[in-house]
């Protein structure tokens, strides 16, 4: 293949970046007719979170063939907590398209994203997608994009790109958005123009950069990467080093590149194509491999470092064992280190005890990872999120929150009382107002649910790194005391009609719970002890048909983000494969007062 371009999609979430892959991937016949992958939509978004979450979570690359040019296309995640994803691929590209709403226009994480393809020196194609939406504003939308390309330009050569305009989920796109073509092929044209040519210095000694690892069951520990320069053939002796030492000489047992969705087996590959290499164990992403005769490592990937941490360890509650099959700590140390492999943005650091610091981008970073785990079968308990402050200073976020009218006095009031700082606010005249605040990522924490429970669920909540500024002082403890339970046992319906006068309960009748399990929130702001275990004595029908009127309201279910926002410092959450249940770290009385005292 002598014709190669390599791009990454980029954009914020949900801005059709992945349905725009669909129609790339369809429109160049990478699928028979007769394919399921015909009929599906977010194609890449293979793995079960990223279809349940509908965001894309793990970058991936696939290949298409469009009138003789291979294009290699890289999907990156959107969100800024799975930004190590976007940094550690964006070296195996040449371009970009950057994916924008017609009508949301550039949000928090488009600038995020877009700020790191230019540090990578990639060209830009800016994409106008989804220009069929009701409320679409194309020409508003371009002009917010070249403000934020003013903003975040270093060259000059930055504010030169070409625009095109699209309708993802239904396969076309142009130049003009009142005359799209019925296909993507303006699209690829422009790819093909735009983009540099990939291969080049075929003639030099080889060199390849190991940007993601994977793993298969029959060949091993698989790197990925995109060759630099020269070609590199099946069988081939290659040297394994970093900047700092060589790791030693290897041979290419397998090579690979890909085609549409599958890798397929050649015998050699040239410079500027994306492969997979098998036989090397001691691979791991940022090493590069290259000729024995010239041992030159490429710079190593420069990833954000963590910025919030969670202390992950065994589960000790009185229901350990009874739910999962991975429940020892050299079990679960085994998983985090294999998970640091391949996730560059994840640290771990074992603390003794059988605990783990695990520290991350986000609490969304975090919570993928808790939610794999528990799907894999472990057993986890998980502390509070603490903010890592690096030299007195702590990291930022700009929030920028979109909210019908209405709800703008929740809004303001809401992050007012976390000490944010609104720098912008604009009405749409449709009946929506868009906000933006500068707030430290410790008053952060709870606010996008506290938000969401207080406009019905409607709020849009985005966020995206500031970076580090100076500590400054939290906000005041916003939640309430916990009920808790002061007995093991079932909850009994009669006991939990009694308890719900008390709070919001957490848990349903008949489910098995422990003394120092956390069953619902305080309407007061201390904790508060209460029995759910016991059950009314029924002794006549008459007694027995009242008790047939209980009535209990639902109770609330969280999800693991909403439990890691809602835990504080003494509390943990116990993650089982089917279960999420709060406790407290002390279950007696009598230890928590004793805990209380030796802290004071």
């Amino acid at each position: 293949m002598a014709d190669i371009r390599n791009i990454a999609i980029i954009a914020h979430v949900d801005h059709g970046k992945t349905t725009l892959v669909d129609g790339m991937l369809k429109q160049t016949h990478t699928f028979r007719a007769n394919e399921a992958e015909m009929s599906q939509t977010t194609i890449l978004d293979s793995n079960e979170l990223e279809r349940e979450r509908g965001i894309t979570i793990l970058s991936k690359n696939t290949a298409v063939n469009y009138n003789g040019v291979k294009i290699n296309i890289i999907d990156t995640p959107g969100h800024a907590d799975f930004g190590g994803e976007v940094e550690r691929v964006l070296s195996m590209a040449d371009g970009a398209l950057l994916v924008v709403d017609a009508a949301e226009g550039p949000l928090p994480q488009t600038k995020f994203v877009l700020q790191k393809a230019l540090e990578a020196k990639l060209k830009i194609i800016l994409v106008i997608n989804k220009i069929d939406k009701r409320d679409a504003r194309p020409a508003e939308v371009l002009h917010a994009c070249e403000e934020l390309f003013l903003r975040l330009a270093t060259h000059s050569e930055h504010l030169s790109f070409p625009v095109i305009y699209a309708v993802g989920r239904e396969g076309r796109a142009g130049l003009d958005p009142d005359q799209l073509a019925p296909d993507l092929a303006p699209l690829f044209e422009l790819i093909v123009t735009e983009v540099p040519q990939a291969v080049k210095e075929l003639d030099q000694p080889m060199q390849l950069q190991i940007s993601t690892l994977d793993y298969d069951a029959h060949l091993g520990k698989l790197g990925i990467g995109r060759i630099s320069r020269g070609v590199l053939k099946l069988g081939q002796s290659v040297a394994l080093i970093d900047p700092t030492k060589t790791i030693g000489n290897f041979r290419i047992e397998k090579l690979f590149t890909s085609e549409g969705l599958h890798r397929v087996s050649v015998s050699e590959a040239s410079s500027g194509d994306i492969v997979a290499i098998a036989g090397i164990a001691d691979l791991t992403i940022g090493q590069t491999l290259t000729d024995p005769g010239q041992l030159q490592a490429l710079p190593q990937i420069e990833v954000s470092q963590p910025t919030m941490q969670i202390t992950i360890g065994p589960n000790t509650s009185p229901f350990a064992g009874r739910d999962g099959k991975f429940v020892t700590s050299r079990q679960i140390s085994a998983r985090l280190l294999k998970e640091a492999e391949t996730n560059l943005g994840l640290k771990v650091a074992d603390i003794g005890g059988g605990s783990f610091v695990v520290s991350g981008r986000g609490e969304l970073h975090l919570a993928v990872l808790l939610e794999n785990m528990r799907r894999e079968g472990y057993e986890l308990q998980v502390s509070q999120p603490q903010v890592i402050i690096q030299n007195n200073q702590e990291p930022y976020e700009e929030v920028t929150i979109d909210v019908a009218d209405e709800y703008v006095g929740v809004v303001t009031t809401e992050m007012g009382q976390r000490r944010a700082n609104m720098v912008d606010m604009h009405a749409d005249g449709r009946g929506t107002t868009r906000m933006v605040f500068e707030i430290s990522q410790r008053n952060l924490m709870g606010a996008r649910n506290n938000l969401l429970t207080q406009s019905k669920g409607t709020v849009l909540f985005n966020t995206a790194p500031l970076g580090y500024r100076p500590v400054t002082s939290t906000a005041e403890r916003l939640r309430n005391g916990v009920l808790l339970a002061n007995d093991s046992g079932k909850s009994a319906a009669y006991s939990l009609e009694n308890a719900q006068t008390r709070g919001q309960l957490f848990i349903d009748p008949a489910e098995d719970i422990y003394e120092g399990q956390i069953i619902g929130l305080n309407s007061r702001d201390s904790d508060m002890e209460i029995n759910v275990c016991k059950d009314k004595h029924l002794t006549n029908t008459r007694a027995a048909n009242k008790d047939m009127r209980i009535t209990l309201t639902p109770p609330i279910k969280m999800s693991l983000e909403q439990a890691l926002d809602f835990i504080e410092s003494d509390e943990l959450i116990e993650l089982t494969p089917h279960n999420l249940r709060l406790r407290k770290k002390s279950l007696t009385k009598l230890d928590r007062v004793r805990s209380s005292r030796s802290k004071n």
